[in-house]
């Protein structure tokens, strides 16, 4: 009998693994982090089988540690993912993302006649829901929720 193990998914040498990203979100992700503009080799799946998702996307970039404001934009659009760093093919190190309390500077307002948008003022947030990320403008109140974001 064969054994039914495989990867779906590559392995990396060095540098990082996001997981558990919600399949939908995968190319929020990619697009939040700006992994669309950087040299580095990654490979990403999607609709991948997960107990705790249905269904789930994973992104594997070579290279590439995270800082923790890039940290904090993956956590806006996959609140419960999973970094794995990698170092000599090895897991080295696990680390849940995790939605700060605030936010400045990534998400756009959606109240059009918010200062941030008329204005140069740098958008800044209070978090008001973790699980589901909606967000409140510091300035005008307005809550804006993970579906209606607009990302800087």
């Amino acid at each position: 009998m064969k054994d039914k193990k495989h990867l779906s998914v590559s392995a990396i040498e060095n540098g990082t693994v996001i997981d558990h990203i919600p399949a939908q979100n995968l190319f929020k992700v990619i697009t939040i982090l700006g992994l669309d503009r950087i040299p580095n080799q990654i490979t990403f799946g999607t609709n991948l089988e997960s107990k705790l998702l249905g269904k789930k996307a994973i992104v594997k970039i070579a290279d590439k540690y995270f800082e923790r404001d890039e940290i904090n934009r993956i956590a806006l659009v996959a609140p419960h993912a999973k970094l794995n760093i990698i170092k000599n093919y090895e897991v080295t190190e696990k680390m849940l993302v995790e939605v700060p309390n605030d936010i400045s500077g990534i998400v756009k307002c959606v109240n059009p006649k918010c200062i941030t948008n008329v204005e140069n003022v740098t958008p800044k947030f209070k978090v008001v829901d973790k699980n589901s990320v909606s967000l409140k403008c510091h300035y005008c109140e307005k809550i804006t929720d993970q579906e209606h974001m607009e990302y800087l």
